[in-house]
């Protein structure tokens, strides 16, 4: 049975489990949590050592016998023994207990569009440990659509890209309701995979994954050459190496080609009428990546339409989904996952 609006507003927690980042947020408190979904653990002991930008900051940092996690990849959990322990340290002990009290806890998640059953049942069993009798699942894309304040309850075209870190979800919608969509197995991990391998194919250096996001800045107005420190594929030292932008730019190409072929997909899903909408509303990006620099220039070139870049767009889907939770949505048509 299609989950209603009714059926969300029952419920007081709102979770976004992205494979960067995890939000929580609390019905008439806000955003609570707002951390990389990553851990570490002994594996000797099993011990979890740290969670959220403590863990983060501990990758490519630890000796051996310290795992740094990351227990949700490309909208599913992959690990949910370790996300529930991810979320109970991130959530705290205070707010837990207080969620403990209530005997009929109910938590809605947001998941990605037309996600498979065992990606529903991962995200439900992840949730539990928070306490939920029972877990409400909405579509991303439209928590991300309604957080970004577009009025997808009118009877015109709205289009929403969701530029996460391991996907990019492309739809538009009318009336509430996905008329089409498309996922596209590329985000802002992808992004960096290919600067890394850039620079390691072409300069020799390999650079760590936290120095990518400094070097992504190339797609805006930087100077035409950068100093990047790195270590040297085969002499193992650090070094330095100055990078042509452009290179870099043309490099990212690839994945960004993949975004496009998307946008361009659900558009020919469109009926005429609603693509001619889009001509006058244009695209709106969500999602951490979406603040990459020079994307919205980059879309808006390739497609002929204004893009606009929707504000927080890192917490458009959290937000939407809590603005669902406390009724300041209008009662509409939404279409959120069978529950």
């Amino acid at each position: 049975m299609p989950v209603s609006l009714e059926q969300m507003r029952r419920c007081s927690v709102a979770v976004d489990l992205g494979a960067s980042r995890t939000r929580v947020y609390v019905k008439d408190t806000g955003l609570v949590v707002n951390e990389p979904t990553v851990a570490a653990v002994n594996t000797r002991t099993g011990a979890l050592l740290a969670v959220g930008f403590l863990a983060e900051r501990m990758t490519g940092r630890t000796p051996d016998h310290i795992q740094v996690v990351r227990p949700v990849a490309g909208g599913a959990v992959v690990n949910i023994e370790m996300a529930q322990r991810m979320l109970r340290h991130l959530v705290g002990g205070k707010l837990r207990k207080s969620w403990r009290r209530s005997p009929a806890l109910r938590i809605a998640a947001c998941v990605p569009h037309d996600s498979e059953p065992l990606v529903q049942r991962a995200i439900r069993e992840t949730l539990s440990a928070l306490g939920a009798r029972r877990v409400e699942l909405a579509d991303t894309i439209i928590c991300a659509a309604v957080g970004s304040g577009l009025p997808v309850e009118h009877a015109e075209a709205t289009m929403a890209v969701l530029c996460g870190a391991g996907t990019t979800q492309v739809a538009v919608l009318s009336l509430g309701a996905i008329v089409a969509a498309e996922t596209v197995p590329v985000g802002g991990d992808s992004i960096d995979c290919a600067v890394i391998e850039h620079l390691r194919s072409r300069h020799g250096l390999l650079l760590p994954r936290q120095a990518v996001g400094p070097l992504r800045l190339v797609m805006g107005d930087m100077p035409s050459r950068v100093e990047v420190h790195g270590r040297d594929v085969i002499t193992g030292l650090a070094r330095t190496v100055e990078v042509d932008t452009e290179s870099v730019r043309q490099a990212v190409d690839t994945p960004l080609t993949a975004v496009l072929d998307g946008i361009r997909t659900v558009l020919r899903r469109c009926p005429p009428d609603l693509v001619a909408d889009l001509s006058d509303r244009g695209i709106t990006l969500a999602g951490g990546s979406a603040l990459l620099p020079g994307l919205d220039t980059t879309l808006s070139r390739a497609t002929g339409m204004a893009v606009h870049t929707a504000d927080q767009p890192d917490t458009c889907a959290v937000r939407g989904l809590g603005a669902m939770l406390e009724g300041r949505v209008e009662p509409m048509r939404l279409d959120p996952l069978a529950s």
